[in-house]
């Protein structure tokens, strides 16, 4: 008898290497920078669709097979989908919550599925395909729902049950150590200056977002900043680094090593309000209305009963609750925030009209 989910695992793998060929094609016409915005959107969107369509087909069988061979008993068996390559924020909280669960016996069986691509959204067309299946957890936040929006994908947070936000990680606002600007007032000086002339980067979709909400907090208009894209946060501190860009947004565990060597300088924490062990001043603290956070979600399938949403997050709050959910929270210097329910329903509507503001802003 096969493993547990391993169908769909399998099937994820296929998926996975049929987005892979269609890359060449993809950037082909996504790497156009002549090309306007909405039809980069658009080939990006009908790719996506495509492999979406594909595993409405392909999962039915495998998830067949998965039922039969384990039931619907979420302690039993479970698949927790990293929508992203193994080595990214998505796929560490994954681990973590996988190891949470096996260490403590709360599922006898769990494994993580890496399922890269468009910001998440393939992995997410494919879950919401799964409909009540509650053998399965996607993994997603900030920087899932903005892809949505940004790729205008086929499906959407909508299209899955939320069970839980868990996590939320803080941006940091940083130059160069030898840098000119001492402080956020002195970088936003020069910004205004000549807004193309000082070049920003970050590590992704969600801290492009965070440099768009400074620079409307700032009065400068986003359309008129240089934001050179990287691919992770390691490529946007090299950036930096060689000078190719100025300034960047980027998640705080990122850039912690580098800014206690001293190679960087912190000029402020995206937060609410100042945080217990870092000694960064907020955006807010020095006037600039900034606290998009990076939080972190756990969704099932949709089409589940009311007993099962409920069983699977007290799932994923007993997962939260271990020792070795608290160790992984300090090793990734990640804050606790638990969200659930009819609030959590709440706070992904007014996220979604909020980043679909931010996106609106940059002209996109």
């Amino acid at each position: 008898m096969p493993p547990p989910h391993r169908a769909l695992s399998s099937y994820f793998d296929l998926a996975e290497t049929t987005t892979s060929a269609r890359k060449g094609a993809m950037m082909t016409q996504t790497d156009n920078p002549q090309a306007p915005p909405n039809r980069r959107r658009t080939v990006i969107g009908r790719v996506v669709g495509g492999v979406i369509a594909a595993a409405a087909i392909g999962t039915a069988a495998a998830g067949s097979i998965a039922s039969a061979s384990t039931g619907n008993d979420i302690n039993a068996s479970m698949t927790i989908v990293a929508p992203a390559a193994a080595g990214g924020g998505w796929d560490g909280v994954a681990r973590e919550l996988q190891q949470a669960q096996k260490a403590n016996g709360l599922v006898n069986n769990v494994q993580v599925v890496n399922m890269p691509g468009a910001g998440g959204t393939i992995a997410l067309g494919n879950v919401s395909v799964l409909e009540g299946q509650p053998n399965n957890m996607l993994v997603g936040g900030t920087g899932l729902l903005a892809a949505t929006i940004q790729f205008n994908s086929s499906a959407t947070l909508d299209d899955v049950t939320p069970l839980a936000v868990v996590v939320e990680e803080y941006d940091v606002i940083v130059v160069p150590a030898d840098s000119p600007y001492e402080t956020l007032d002195d970088l936003v000086q020069g910004w205004k200056e000549d807004p193309k002339a000082l070049p920003w980067t970050g590590g992704g979709s969600f801290d492009q977002l965070v440099v768009t909400d400074l620079a409307l907090s700032a009065g400068i208009d986003p359309v008129d900043t240089t934001y050179i894209s990287s691919d992770g946060g390691g490529e946007a501190i090299q950036a930096l680094l060689n000078g190719t860009a100025k300034a960047a947004a980027g998640g705080y565990p990122d850039n912690i090593d580098q800014i206690e060597a001293g190679r960087l300088r912190a000029l402020a924490l995206v937060a609410n309000e100042p945080v217990e062990g870092i000694d960064i001043p907020t955006a807010i603290e020095q006037g600039y209305d900034v606290s998009l956070t990076n939080w972190r979600s756990l969704s099932a399938p949709s089409g589940l009963e009311d007993s099962e949403r409920e069983a699977l997050t007290e799932l994923v709050l007993e997962s939260v609750a271990t020792p070795e959910w608290a160790d992984a929270m300090e090793r990734y210097h990640w804050n606790e925030r638990i969200i659930t329910g009819d609030e959590l329903d709440a706070f992904l509507k007014d996220e979604e009209t909020r980043i679909r503001g931010l996106y609106e802003e940059m002209g996109l």
